[in-house]
């Protein structure tokens, strides 16, 4: 059983739950756009910033981006404590799985904020 102080929940059961979730939310906000532009063969960028202008749509775009963050860092979690163990990579294991979700954590987190600055023009 792998412990580590860097995964979300510290619940197998939760990060599972959580991704499955987030998924949905994102098959959902992915469905919605797709039959957005189906429904809109002309769409002209007043009509798509309209779209992205009302709260309603700047929530549920906020709400898949956080989705995406937890889906994301419970996938590169799980990757990290499968694949960099210390039977593939020695005793450099744990800084080098360290050094990986140091390093994906700081993308979510930057790419995190941008979204939020694009989507509320913070």
């Amino acid at each position: 059983m792998v412990t580590n102080v860097t995964n979300l929940s510290r619940s197998g059961l939760y990060d599972w739950m959580a991704q499955r979730v987030s998924a949905v939310l994102l098959a959902a906000y992915t469905l919605f756009l797709l039959g957005y532009l189906i429904f809109n063969p002309g769409l002209t960028y007043a009509e798509w910033q309209g779209l992205f202008s009302n709260n309603a749509m700047r929530i549920f775009s906020l709400l898949t981006l956080v989705a995406l963050s937890v889906h994301s860092w419970v996938g590169m979690w799980t990757i990290s404590t499968d694949y960099l163990t210390p039977m593939a990579f020695g005793k450099a294991a744990t800084v080098l799985r360290f050094l990986f979700q140091v390093v994906c954590g700081l993308a979510m987190f930057v790419l995190f904020v941008w979204g939020v600055q694009i989507l509320w023009g913070i």
